[in-house]
């Protein structure tokens, strides 16, 4: 099996199985006891917290040892607003946080506080300008990732933490997708990181606050980790989260290079590979080991189990493996493309052999999953590439379309509803208008259906999609971009006669 899902947990590195197993042995006592087992385990622990400090570019005495990464941002929220309340209630974060980021907001508002969301590129970047402009003289605190967790994109941190410095807005980065693998940027007032993500033991976070920065626990007092986390804490999990952290940095120079020649590889590749297929994330600022892309008309759960079949680990961001059936909210803000979506991070020691068979395979293993649609594919010619041409079509046609007559100019013939196995005709100012019902159909349906039903109108005729599957907002402008066609927007369902759901205009170009 080629475990390629370091970004969800990385394998347990030799150096920390050793340093677990030692620790298990020696610091297994209480180390706020005075009796020497528990002197031992607390000089183990001081030493794994300066350890850690020292990698993160931490004082000792800032850093706190959590349960997870997930409660580290929680605690290191919620603390920041607490020991902030006299500034205010506002809270800002970009729109491609973390889940524990955005449940945590959700908190936070529901107590009564206000947030704010940065939007991003399509590469799923902040600008630092438009961070800046989300702050208010009530901001309390500001949260912005290293790096996205399932796109790989790399934030401009530093210059977000100047432009929060100035107004005197501390900032809370979290690093569980960097740290270990690439340096710690300056500027931040809380820090974040998870040690399984760097081949630590799972169950071992660090929340690192700096000296100076207003914290309130939003928990009751403790009297251990300086009071913001309250427990007792696994002494031997934190020596070999820190013996691990030491030893992922010490070759993440050589390590990263290579691994980023690996990713530049499949990134190539794959589209040249696979027909209907989106790179997504920055192509330059990005983590070195994390690659995703997306795929029209294909099932991401049915994908990602043959990939598990022919011996590959990989993950998805697509709602076509959420339960909730609700697109990736990273993929979402990015307006890109949710259908099969994989994404593929390489751990440490990947080799070129097993990154070259699943180039071999992923071909064979889509076109399998696709081959019941009978839908003709086409691979990519290599100039415009897919993502240019989608940026294109994204630029000059409108997101939103008018909805009224008045504001189109042109005829609708509203009396066109789902009849004919889910399909109506029509005409709009002389052209021919095709209504498919797609409605209670999820991804990748709607889009499936589109595709195969385009052809029944002429050049210039207009599909209209009914559909209330949320992916369909967007991967329906997705697949125009991709195929060329003429993404015309949003009108009301009831206007094509569904009682539910949204109408989605296609013109077909050719």
């Amino acid at each position: 099996m080629s475990y390629f899902d370091v970004a969800s947990t990385a394998p347990l590195h030799p150096v920390a199985r050793q340093a677990l197993n030692a620790a298990i042995d020696e610091g297994w006592a209480d180390p706020a006891r005075l009796y020497r087992s528990g002197r031992q385990a607390r000089m183990l622990l001081d030493a794994a917290r300066e350890g850690v400090a020292a990698e993160l570019g931490a004082r000792a005495d800032e850093v706190s040892f959590t349960a997870s990464g997930t409660q580290a941002v929680q605690l290191g929220i919620l603390g920041a607003l607490q020991g902030n309340r006299r500034r205010g209630a506002h809270l800002v974060h970009s729109a491609v946080e973390h889940s524990s980021v955005l449940h945590t907001a959700e908190l936070h508002e529901a107590r009564g506080g206000e947030v704010g969301v940065v939007p991003v590129d399509r590469h799923g970047r902040v600008k630092a300008t438009q961070f800046a402009a989300r702050l208010t003289g009530a901001t309390a605190l500001a949260v912005l990732q290293s790096a996205n967790h399932e796109v790989g994109t790399v934030q401009p941190v530093e210059e977000v933490a100047d432009l929060c410095g100035n107004v005197g807005v501390p900032l809370l980065v979290d690093a569980a997708q960097s740290a270990g693998r690439l340096p710690v940027p300056h500027g931040w007032s809380l820090l974040t990181a998870s040690a399984h993500k760097w081949g630590g033991p799972a169950g071992v976070g660090v929340l690192a606050v700096r000296k100076g920065v207003r914290y309130a626990s939003p928990l009751p007092s403790d009297e251990r980790e300086r009071g913001r986390v309250p427990g007792y804490v696994n002494v031997p999990a934190i020596v070999a989260a820190a013996a691990s952290l030491r030893a992922v940095r010490t070759d993440a120079e050589r390590e990263n290079a290579r691994l980023h020649a690996l990713v530049e590889r499949i990134r190539t590749r794959v589209p040249a590979l696979v027909p209907e297929v989106e790179v997504v994330g920055d192509p330059v600022r990005r983590l070195p080991h994390v690659v995703t892309f997306s795929c029209l008309y294909v099932d991401g759960e049915v994908l990602l189990g043959e990939l598990d079949k022919a011996g590959f680990a990989v993950s998805s961001g697509s709602s076509c493996t959420s339960s909730t059936l609700t697109p990736s909210h990273v993929l979402a803000a990015m307006g890109v493309l949710t259908e099969g979506n994989v994404r593929v991070s390489l751990p440490y020691g990947t080799a070129e052999e097993e990154v070259d068979r699943f180039l071999a395979a992923l071909p064979e293993l889509v076109a399998a999953v696709r081959a019941p649609l009978g839908i003709d594919l086409q691979l990519p010619a290599a100039e415009p590439g897919p993502q240019a041409v989608r940026e294109a079509a994204a630029e000059t046609h409108p997101k939103t379309p008018p909805t009224t007559d008045a504001e189109t100019g042109a005829e609708t013939d509203a009396a066109a509803g789902p009849e004919d196995a889910g399909t109506a005709g029509g005409s709009a100012g002389g052209a021919e208008v095709l209504v498919l019902d797609a409605l209670g159909r999820r991804c990748p349906l709607p889009v499936i259906d589109l595709a195969r039903r385009i052809g029944e109108v002429p050049p210039g005729g207009t599909v209209v999609v009914l559909a209330d599957d949320e992916a369909a907002r967007l991967d329906i402008p997705a697949w125009c971009g991709m195929r060329a066609q003429e993404y015309l927007g949003e009108a009301p369902a009831a206007q094509y006669g569904a009682d539910r759901g949204t109408a989605y205009l296609v013109r077909r170009a050719d």
